[in-house]
Order: C-alpha cells, then sequence, then structure tokens
C-alpha cells in the first residue's frame, strides 16, 4: 500500500512538472512571436544615423561603388521593397566597424540616394541623400 502511493505520488508530481515546463515553453515562444525583432523594428521606423555618419556612408559607399540606375517604377523611401533589378551589396566592413548600426544591411547607390536595406525583406530602412 506504502509503495503504490509513492508512485502515484510521483507519477503525478512528474505529470505536473512536465504540464508547467510545457506552459513556460508556450509562454516564452509566443512572448517571442509578438514582440517584433530589432531589425523589424528599425525597417518600419527607419535607422537613426546622425549626419557624419549619414556623410561618412556616402563617402565610403560612393567612393567604392558605381551608381545605378533608379528603376522608373520604384521610389526611394523607408519602408519600399527594393526591385530584384538593382543590385545589393553587403556593407563595407570597414564602415560597419565605423558605424556599426549598419553591419547587418546591405546597401544600393543609386544616382542621388543611398539606400540601407534589409537583407532579409529586401526593405529600404534609410534613404541618404547625395547631400547629407
Amino acid at each position: 500500500m506504502k509503495t503504490h502511493l509513492m508512485i502515484t505520488a510521483t507519477a503525478v508530481a512528474l505529470a505536473s512538472s512536465i504540464g508547467v515546463a510545457s506552459a513556460a515553453e508556450q509562454g516564452s515562444s509566443m512572448s517571442k512571436m509578438s514582440q517584433p525583432s530589432a531589425m523589424h523594428e528599425m525597417t518600419r521606423q527607419g535607422l537613426s544615423l546622425t549626419s557624419a555618419q549619414q556623410k561618412l556612408a556616402w563617402k565610403d559607399i560612393q567612393a567604392k561603388a558605381t551608381a545605378q540606375k533608379t528603376p522608373t517604377d520604384f521610389t526611394p523611401r523607408v519602408g519600399a521593397i527594393v526591385p530584384s533589378d538593382v543590385a545589393l551589396k553587403a556593407v563595407p566592413t570597414k564602415l560597419g566597424r565605423q558605424v556599426s548600426t549598419l553591419k547587418p544591411y546591405d546597401y544600393a547607390l543609386l544616382k542621388n540616394e543611398l539606400l540601407i536595406v534589409d537583407p532579409g525583406s529586401k526593405k529600404v530602412v534609410d534613404v541618404i541623400n547625395r547631400h547629407a
């Protein structure tokens, strides 16, 4: 009788701990799903680069890249999806070290704008004008 009672108590304790662990895991994954990623947030709001950072980015990239023609059906603005005919490149390593905010992004250099682009979604997160 005593053994039967211990086995039952152990089974109940084990079952309740599994339920608690499962609930905690579901809550954790739900909170991760309901909170947008930092990159997603920046895609919606745009980056907050200083004027000096914008000038540095323009100078560094313009010295290395050739400007592309802006597609006629594309308006460069934060939140816009970059068309597939616009070539994207990773932000140069040196610039990424100098302006760490730019490190995870790609860019496209157009005639008068430098687009900073989320590589996953292809959304523009910042537009830096030539005379920044």
